[in-house]
């Protein structure tokens, strides 16, 4: 169940990472992102866009490697790792739903939640 709960999320995470990829490359989408207020990203917000993908990447590995795809399922590191993901998500719920954007807010938000229910179900492997 981990493995297919992990398989998801980063699915998840690689339509995420294509969205600010997006963004940051200028595509007109920015009322999904950081709060919606703008169409086109600045360049600070085209920036955080850039890290945020780097980041999706690091959570994919950690989501991997607690369900046993890549090394370290057992880790003290991964595990720790795992439930602070899922505090992350579960804090990107409330943080999503307080967007004034609406497309922010229909879309992100709900994607929060599969993913920190799905973080859970592999952290709890």
């Amino acid at each position: 169940m981990a493995v297919i709960a992990a398989a998801v999320a980063v699915a998840i995470l690689t339509g995420l990472a294509v969205l600010q990829v997006c963004v940051a490359a200028g595509a007109p989408w920015g009322r999904f992102v950081w709060g919606g207020r703008h169409r086109v990203l600045p360049r600070r917000l085209r920036i955080g866009s850039a890290v945020s993908v780097l980041l999706y990447a690091v959570f994919a590995a950690i989501l991997l490697a607690r369900a046993g795809v890549l090394p370290g399922c057992t880790s003290p590191v991964v595990v720790v790792a795992t439930w602070v993901l899922f505090g992350y998500f579960a804090l990107g719920i409330l943080m999503n739903l307080a967007s004034r954007s609406p497309a922010e807010r229909w879309t992100m938000a709900p994607a929060c939640v599969v993913l920190a229910v799905l973080t859970a179900v592999v952290a709890l492997s």
